[in-house]
């Protein structure tokens, strides 16, 4: 795997201290999850949604154990979870709301297949399979938010 390049620094290898960083990063973004389910859930109205709504707070629940999995694995990598959330937008459209909650979702799946190979390729094979479960959920909330808004599951590479 190439190393990450940030403009106007070096490339980072990959390694157990920049996998923790990663799984920071995707931490922050379950977090910025389970403020978006619980809002969503509760802001969204009218008799097409109510279905969805409920869908939502089930997510906002699954969010969390997500959450607790992988601060557990930067614990287990030496490092400290951090404690802040991604932004949340917010629209009074019911639309924007699902199209803003699918595209967290689609970098979410991205993000956790590209963690897996990093998990294996540092031999962490034990955490490569926790990220997988997670992965089974993240595309399972996918399929939920692209039926809400009726189109078909967007392919995320």
């Amino acid at each position: 795997m190439p190393a990450k390049t940030t403009p106007g620094k070096q490339p980072q290898p990959l390694s157990r201290q920049r996998l923790a960083e990663l799984l920071n990063e995707d931490l922050a973004r379950e977090y910025q999850a389970i403020i978006t389910y619980v809002v969503y859930s509760q802001v969204l109205k009218g008799a097409e949604y109510m279905n969805i709504a409920d869908q939502l707070e089930q997510h906002a629940k699954q969010e969390l154990g997500h959450a607790l999995i992988i601060a557990r694995q930067i614990d287990y990598l030496g490092a400290v979870p951090t404690t802040v959330p991604r932004s949340v937008k917010i629209s009074s459209k019911p639309k924007d709301l699902l199209r803003f909650d699918l595209a967290n979702e689609n970098e979410t799946i991205r993000n956790y297949r590209e963690r897996v190979r990093q998990c294996e390729q540092l031999g962490e094979f034990a955490m490569a399979e926790q990220i997988r479960d997670i992965l089974v959920n993240e595309q399972d909330h996918q399929i939920d938010l692209a039926t809400a808004l009726g189109i078909d599951p967007p392919a995320v590479t």
